[in-house]
C-alpha cells in the first residue's frame, strides 16, 4: 500500500548478507600484508609507506567525523574524550602499524599475519589483569595454542629463510599485537561515550599527527615524492581497500550476525594471507606453516566462543 514503509529485511537474508560481508571484509584485511610486501619490493620503506597510507585515508575520516557532528547538532563531545581518543590513536594506528610494517621487512607475510593474529588472546589476558574479566580455561588453552602455532611457523621460517633477521621480525610484530591489544582494552569506554564512527575517526586523525611528526624527524631525505608510481597505488589500496572498506564491512557484519560469529569467520584471515602470499609473492611454505596456522586458528576460535 502507498505510504507503507519498506519491509524489514528477512532475518535469513540479513544473516546471509552478514556472513558475506564478514568473509569479504576478512579477505580485504588479509590483502594488507601482500600489498605491503609489494610496495617494499618497489623501494618503499615502512615509515614512508605508513605516512602515505595515513595521508590518503585522513580526508575520509575527517568527512566521517564532520557528518557525525552534523547529524547530531545538539550533541557535543567532551574535549577530554576527544583528546583521549586522539591519544589512543598513538597505540592503535601509529605504533601498532609502524611495528607491523617494520616486522614485515624481516619475515614472510604468512608468519606476520599469524603473529599479529594472537592479539585476541592478548586482549583476553589484559582484560583479566586490568578489567577483572574472568580468565577461563578456554582462554588459557587458546593462548597456549596461539603461541604454539606461532612457534611452529617460526621454526619453519628459520629453515626456509636462512640469513634473514626472523627473530627481530617476530618481536616487532608481537610488539604490534601488544600495542593494538592495549588500544582495544582502553578504547571500550571511549567508544561507548563517543560512538564508534566518531571515536575511530578521531583516533585515526590523531595517529596521523604522530605519523607525520615521526616522518618529519626521521623520514627519508628524498621525502615522499621520489617513489615509483606503483608505490602510491599500493598505498592508496592499503588506505581504502585494505583498511576503510573492510572496517565498515566488519562493523555491518557484527550488527547483522553478532561479534562471535564475525570473529570466528575472521579466523580464516591468516589462511587467505597464506594462500595469497604463496600465489602472488611466491613465498615458500611447509607443513609446519600449515600446522601452525591451523593450531592458532583453533585457539582464536576458543577465545571467541560464548562461555
Amino acid at each position: 500500500m502507498l505510504g507503507d514503509t519498506a519491509a524489514p529485511e528477512p532475518p535469513q537474508l540479513s544473516w546471509h548478507t552478514g556472513v558475506g560481508l564478514a568473509i569479504a571484509g576478512t579477505f580485504l584485511f588479509a590483502l594488507k600484508s601482500i600489498f605491503i610486501k609489494l610496495a617494499f619490493a618497489e623501494g618503499a620503506d615502512p615509515l614512508s609507506l605508513l605516512t602515505l597510507r595515513m595521508a590518503f585515508s585522513l580526508p575520509f575520516y575527517a568527512i566521517v567525523l564532520a557528518r557525525v557532528r552534523s547529524a547530531t547538532p545538539g550533541e557535543t563531545f567532551r574535549r577530554g574524550d576527544l583528546l583521549k581518543a586522539a591519544g589512543l590513536g598513538f597505540l592503535g594506528y601509529y605504533l601498532a602499524s609502524f611495528l607491523d610494517l617494520s616486522g614485515l621487512e624481516h619475515i614472510s607475510a604468512q608468519l606476520e599475519r599469524l603473529t599479529l593474529f594472537t592479539y585476541p588472546a592478548i586482549v583476553a589476558v589484559l582484560a583479566s589483569l586490568f578489567l577483572r574479566e574472568r580468565l577461563t580455561i578456554n582462554v588459557v588453552l587458546a593462548i597456549a595454542l596461539c603461541y604454539a602455532g606461532v612457534v611452529l611457523m617460526y621454526s619453519s621460517e628459520l629453515n626456509l629463510q636462512s640469513g634473514s633477521n626472523t627473530d627481530l621480525g617476530v618481536v616487532l610484530v608481537l610488539g604490534s599485537a601488544v600495542s593494538y591489544s592495549v588500544y582495544v582494552v582502553l578504547a571500550k569506554p571511549l567508544i561507548q561515550s563517543l560512538g564508534s564512527p566518531a571515536f575511530t575517526s578521531v583516533a585515526m586523525m590523531g595517529s596521523t599527527v604522530f605519523v607525520a611528526t615521526h616522518f618529519l624527524v626521521f623520514g627519508s631525505d628524498q621525502g615522499l615524492l621520489a617513489f615509483p608510481t606503483s608505490v602510491y597505488g599500493y598505498a592508496l589500496v592499503l588506505a581504502f581497500v585494505c583498511t576503510v572498506i573492510p572496517s565498515f564491512m566488519i562493523n555491518e557484519a557484527i550488527a547483522r550476525i553478532g561479534a562471535t560469529p564475525t570473529t570466528v569467520i575472521g579466523a580464516v584471515g591468516p589462511v587467505f594471507t597464506m594462500a595469497l602470499a604463496i600465489a602472488i609473492l611466491g613465498e615458500a611454505t611447509s607443513w609446519r606453516h600449515i600446522a601452525g596456522m591451523l593450531v592458532a586458528i583453533f585457539g582464536v576460535w576458543l577465545v571467541s566462543r560464548k562461555k
